[in-house]
């Protein structure tokens, strides 16, 4: 279904960075502006002022939460009486939402400067509150002119309110997602504003004094708040605006609290919306880990201690969410277990070797977010471990069920890709398989390694040279291969000793040649737990038709690979993912008469010519 949207980005001048204060008095006279009425705490106010210069002709401190519309009054009258052209706030949202007031009944610019993340420095909405009572409105007057974000003066902010005020601006980006307004620009912005907060804060809180993580809060709560100008928010702010209004609770206390509980209500209704903020979080339960956040992070998680009366949850709806919110019940989900997988880790802490300790732990890590993401249940586990303790009986030195497992599950390529593939200059190598046998039996130039079993004869002429197209002399190379109906040799307990592979030694020019027969597609073994679980999965056994080589040559990297048959079955679906474009070969029929003297029957005979080029 198409998706149609409005969108339309916002007008609001921004100004990022570290010692940005400095640019303030720029900023109001760019709006046009010459007297400056100041709003703010003694706390930046000198600051701020000092930057000003005589810009400033008046100051008022006395901003309060909700925006009462008495503080607007006696703010109104400063303003006027000071022939103040320009409004410049430095603050949170109480006083921003200040400047708004004064703003919307002035027409005067503003140019806020935020000290916390709230975000509404980057939108059109105004609350205020008149005789206990909040209302909201949204106009293009609201909006600020220019917004200069200065990461120093947010690091003073003590920790508990960088979490309620981070959590407030995270509220905004979640909003976002299932507002009726989203659209692919308003969703990128939030998925990013999301994972940056999510991410910068247990940093900040942890060292409120790293500026680097202070500069990603900032950033992205910036984001987050930039949102609420393009798309309408919903049953969480309407709460939140209600409960702050009526009960003169803290606002981005409330927020805190309300954010998770309105998530997991909302989850039935917009789960494509949720499902982006827990891909945002990799997590399982975006509620749930919302919450398990903020209570890791020490902030508020129910109304009660905010000190909302249990009686004032009467006629707020929806009921089950006021309720949740005041119990401060966790919303269902995975529990949070960061605590166990850090111990795990930590257990690590003595391994000697440092790369065996980078791979212990980050296994670790990712069973553990495997298990959670999953929500993995017990039988579910204990299954898993009878398949790997099956996977394991049933191989032996012939059969390598666990390198066929790796393969099938595309580990074998990855690994080889990772090791292998680094030089463009050299033959693409391929995972090893799980019937390479050491030390196959020599044989010289022309032999037929066929030992006797049907098949179409191929001819194999191959030369070795290294990236500079010189001839490698004396490389060893194992080849071994599948009969035509797709076993390999200890796969058939009738075939007395090695069949069908060999090992060469390159002759002076780097050539060597052998008699083979052409390979066929044939299905991996399908007896076992590999087997069962293709079965399981309705994913077919097969591999493409193709004949395995390992090439050793002193100082030189060891390449193991093989050649594919051109026009072949599966090659787009090779159940073990081995085939590379750079290895799928032409094996032609043969014209004249074969060499070394080789007979052949009336349906001829095929060839391969190839050179293989290996580095060092």
């Amino acid at each position: 279904m198409t998706r149609g949207f409005v969108h339309s980005p916002s007008p609001t001048r921004v100004v990022f960075g570290a010692g940005t204060v400095a640019a303030v008095a720029e900023e109001v006279r760019r709006l046009g502006g010459s007297r400056v009425l100041l709003l703010a705490r003694p706390r930046h106010a000198e600051r701020v002022a000092a930057a000003l210069g005589d810009l400033v002709v008046a100051q008022f401190d006395g901003a309060r939460m909700h925006t009462p519309v008495e503080v607007t009054a006696q703010a109104l009258d400063v303003l006027k009486s000071a022939a103040a052209d320009c409004v410049v706030a430095v603050g949170g949202g109480s006083t921003t939402g200040l400047a708004k007031a004064l703003a919307v009944r002035t027409g005067v610019p503003q140019v806020i400067l935020p000290t916390t993340y709230a975000g509404s420095e980057v939108t059109p909405v105004l609350g205020e509150t008149e005789n206990g009572r909040k209302t909201t409105r949204r106009s293009p007057d609201i909006l600020p002119e220019t917004v200069i974000y200065d990461v120093d003066l947010t690091v003073e902010l003590p920790v508990p309110t960088t979490v309620t005020s981070a959590v407030n601006a995270l509220a905004h980006a979640v909003e976002a997602l299932y507002s009726p307004e989203a659209n692919p620009v308003t969703d990128a912005v939030a998925v990013q504003a999301i994972h940056g907060i999510t991410h910068s804060l247990p940093l900040v809180t942890a060292d409120p004094s790293d500026v680097d993580a202070r500069a990603e809060l900032l950033e992205s709560a910036w984001l987050a708040g930039s949102l609420m100008a393009q798309v309408s928010m919903g049953l969480h702010h309407k709460l939140c605006h209600q409960l702050g209004g009526q009960f003169d609770l803290p606002h981005a206390e409330t927020h805190t609290v309300m954010l998770p509980q309105v998530m997991a209500y909302k989850e039935k209704e917009s789960p494509e919306a949720l499902a982006k903020v827990a891909d945002a979080l990799d997590v399982p339960d975006a509620a749930a880990a919302v919450y398990d956040l903020v209570h890791s992070l020490g902030g508020p998680t129910s109304l009660r201690d905010l000190g909302l009366a249990e009686s004032s949850l009467d006629d707020i709806e929806p009921a089950s969410v006021l309720r949740a919110a005041w119990e401060g019940t966790r919303p269902e989900g995975a529990p949070d277990l960061s605590a166990l997988t850090a111990q795990v880790i930590a257990s690590f802490d003595e391994t000697p070797s440092p790369r065996l300790k980078q791979l212990i732990t980050d296994l670790v890590r990712h069973l553990h977010h495997f298990a959670v993401h999953n929500d993995l249940t017990e039988d579910e586990w204990l299954f898993a471990i009878d398949f790997l303790t099956r996977t394991g009986q049933i191989s032996d030195d012939k059969r390598k069920e666990f390198v066929l497992l790796s393969d099938t599950l595309g580990v074998s390529s990855v690994v080889d890709a990772l090791t292998n593939s680094r030089s463009p200059l050299t033959t693409p190598s391929a995972v090893l398989g799980p019937f390479y046998v050491e030390g196959p039996p020599a044989m010289e130039h022309g032999a037929d390694i066929s030992g006797g079993l049907d098949g179409d004869p191929l001819w194999v002429s191959t030369q070795i040279v290294d990236v500079d197209g010189k001839a490698v002399p004396g490389a060893v190379v194992d080849v071994w291969q599948a009969n035509k109906d797709g076993f390999y040799d200890v796969q058939l307990p009738e075939v007395d000793g090695p069949v069908l592979r060999a090992r060469f030694v390159a002759d002076d020019e780097g050539r060597l040649t052998f008699w083979t027969t052409l390979p066929r597609e044939y299905p991996v073994p399908e007896d076992g737990p590999v087997g069962q679980m293709l079965q399981g999965a309705n994913r077919h056994p097969y591999r493409a038709p193709h004949v395995h080589f390992m090439i050793m040559a002193p100082n030189y990297h060891k390449l193991v690979t093989q050649l594919f048959v051109e026009g072949g079955a599966y090659m787009d679906s090779d159940t073990v993912f081995g085939v590379k474009n750079g290895l799928i070969v032409d094996f032609p029929k043969a014209q004249g008469e074969p060499p070394a003297g080789r007979a052949v029957g009336p349906d001829g005979w095929h060839r391969l010519d190839y050179t293989f080029r290996i580095g060092r």
